[in-house]
């Protein structure tokens, strides 16, 4: 089907026009977005350690609604170590294991300042934007994931997520998923502790979060971008028929016009023609 971007039969009103272009460009739209929406909670650490504490703590605001912003979950910037313990957070904030406070610490100048929001929350969006760019490039190489794929993608996060979640009912580290005596049995303590222990960068706990969060943004992007790409062809598929329809609809009047100043007798016109048999079923109704 020709494009009527290319040659339109007549004027596209705004909302077409802006219907073709994104049509075109909403890979490039979704990358801007999205990757603005990855990047502004690296902000945050860097306008704290600039000194620019107003627009570093409205970042933090923003994005708290978003993500639970726990400390020992996120990680820091502009400091000795990228990832600090519940115990180290403690001594430089206040004792406690309530969510609602911890997730109050941004940091300082000593440890640095946290991102915005957790290394899941990094992982899962870093990569949605990342596969979103290469399934743009190479979409016409890569059949959609089925159903089943999608839920094969996004299990491994769900069962992670949901034994965090229990496991810090018991309270922030001291729950099985922070021991996680489990695994030190399943693989005869094979790893140093730290791996097994906390959720420091390197330990099992940060490595799920990290895989199970690429999964998840490599999921999303295969199964749901083939279809967003789908109704947007769709979409200007529609709008080049209301256009085609509209440009024979001015032709044909343009026409019968001619054929009019011609003498063309009123019934010899094709719209006429219509109209007398319409007249003729309706007559014969009565």
């Amino acid at each position: 089907m020709a494009s009527l971007v290319k040659t339109p039969p007549i004027s596209l009103n705004i909302i077409d026009q802006f219907v073709f272009w994104l049509s075109r460009h909403w890979i490039l739209v979704f990358s801007l977005v999205l990757g603005l929406y990855v990047l502004v909670p690296f902000l945050a650490p860097a306008f704290m350690a600039w000194g620019l504490t107003v627009p570093g703590k409205v970042i933090y605001f923003i994005y708290s609604f978003l993500c639970h912003q726990l400390p020992e979950r996120s990680y820091f910037l502009f400091g000795p170590k990228i990832s600090y313990s519940i115990p180290e957070i403690e001594a430089a904030w206040q004792p406690s294991n309530n969510i609602l406070i911890l997730r109050q610490f941004t940091g300082n100048a000593q440890m640095g300042w946290k991102v915005a929001w957790s290394d899941r929350m990094v992982s899962m969006y870093t990569s949605l934007w990342l596969f979103g760019i290469l399934w743009g490039v190479t979409k016409k190489k890569i059949k959609p994931l089925p159903w089943w794929g999608l839920v094969l993608f996004l299990l491994p996060m769900a069962i992670d997520g949901s034994t965090h979640f229990f496991s810090d009912l018991a309270g922030l580290g001291q729950g099985f998923r922070n021991s996680n005596t489990w695994l030190a049995t399943l693989t005869n303590q094979s790893f140093p502790s730290t791996f097994y222990v906390g959720d420091a960068l390197g330990s099992f706990n940060a490595w799920m979060r990290i895989i199970t969060g690429i999964l998840f943004g490599i999921g999303i992007v295969w199964f749901g971008f083939p279809y967003l790409n789908e109704a947007f062809v769709n979409l200007v598929e529609e709008v080049e028929y209301k256009y085609k329809y509209r440009a024979w609809y001015i032709k044909e009047n343009e026409r019968l016009a001619t054929m009019s100043s011609a003498g063309v007798p009123q019934y010899d016109r094709p719209d006429m023609i219509l109209q007398h048999e319409q007249e003729g079923k309706n007559a014969g109704r009565h």
